[in-house]
């Protein structure tokens, strides 16, 4: 298996305390490629997994200041708004208004969307069923072609050649113009490359400094042996992590990642959630957490997190604490 392409690296490792995440300005060099697909976006991106609402204007909002802080990358899911009024499909059908009156916001945007989870049965990602999902996707943002679509969840009752095939299909038909998963193992994924026709491009984990899994389980390791990105799902681990977390009200471990973000905080004169992005960015994969606040004001703080340096000391403590035990 050939090795991915690597891509430039934010750390430089040469001391023990030397630095680790440095200040980030927004420029063509600073984008992270999307495997091979020729698509790059911004180090920060914007989730949609809680947007929702019926007024497109205050829906228009959340949009630009995602814009406004360079976000080019833009995910969003058919399941999104499931647990909403609107229901199924929901987040879509809402940025579809949005697009549709103001055309020109999606020429400013890397859209990302995702199927194959339908409750309750609950995944499928089938030839018969990806391919309708996509094509709902579609007419739902009122759109001819998605930049990035993801398989959500393994289902594995298909075999990945299938999973290929129709990503294939969907592609050559124009559909889609990249592909990429989510949720996926290590080993699902190195089983699904080995039956890509074109490469995958991207990954998607949840990743923060309270989920920490993809640091051991091959993920990242995978997403860097395949050049795929890595996308980071919940960055602030459901709010836990955020400004206005009260670290004495969560557990144990919660506690002490959220002081050890702190510290760095207090000495980098930072927001605790601009550390936690920050922490993200720093691994040599560059994941793109992507911001899950539908709040405009707190989106635009994110962009904090671009001035936040860590040092590789520091780094390494947030790990610790994560752990909840000294690293061997």
């Amino acid at each position: 298996m050939v090795c991915g392409q690597p891509v430039p690296r934010r750390t430089r490792g040469a001391a023990p305390a030397g630095p680790v995440a440095t200040a980030v300005t927004l420029t063509a060099a600073t984008r992270i490629p999307l495997g091979r697909s020729g698509i790059a976006v911004a180090p920060l991106g914007w989730g949609m997994w809680r947007f929702a609402g019926t007024d497109p204007a205050s829906a228009q909002r959340r949009i630009e200041a995602a814009l406004e802080i360079g976000c080019t990358l833009f995910d969003t899911a058919d399941i999104y708004g499931y647990a909403t009024p609107a229901g199924f499909g929901g987040a879509e059908l809402l940025l579809g208004r949005v697009l549709r009156a103001a055309p020109a916001l999606r020429q400013r945007m890397v859209l990302a969307s995702k199927g194959g989870i339908y409750p309750p049965l609950p995944y499928d990602s089938s030839a018969g069923y990806l391919a309708q999902a996509c094509e709902k996707s579609l007419q739902r943002l009122g759109i001819d072609c998605i930049d990035l679509y993801q398989i959500h969840r393994p289902d594995v009752l298909t075999h990945p050649q299938e999973v290929a095939a129709t990503l294939d299909r969907l592609r050559q038909a124009g559909k889609i113009r990249a592909a990429g998963v989510s949720n996926y193992s290590a080993h699902q994924l190195d089983a699904l490359c080995a039956c890509m026709p074109f490469p995958l491009a991207s990954i998607q984990p949840e990743f923060s400094a309270l989920a920490i899994e993809p640091l051991g389980d091959g993920v990242l390791d995978a997403a860097a042996r395949h050049g795929l990105a890595v996308l980071a799902w919940s960055p602030l681990a459901q709010g836990r992590l955020g400004d206005t977390a009260v670290p004495a009200t969560g557990s144990e471990r919660s506690q002490a990642v959220c002081a050890a973000l702190d510290r760095i905080a207090v000495r980098a004169g930072a927001a605790r959630s601009a550390v936690a992005y920050a922490w993200i960015m720093a691994h040599p994969s560059r994941p793109v957490p992507l911001i899950g606040s539908q709040n405009p004001a707190r989106i635009r703080a994110a962009t904090a997190a671009y001035a936040v340096h860590i040092r590789r000391d520091e780094w390494y403590q947030v790990l610790e604490a994560a752990r909840g035990a000294a690293l061997p």
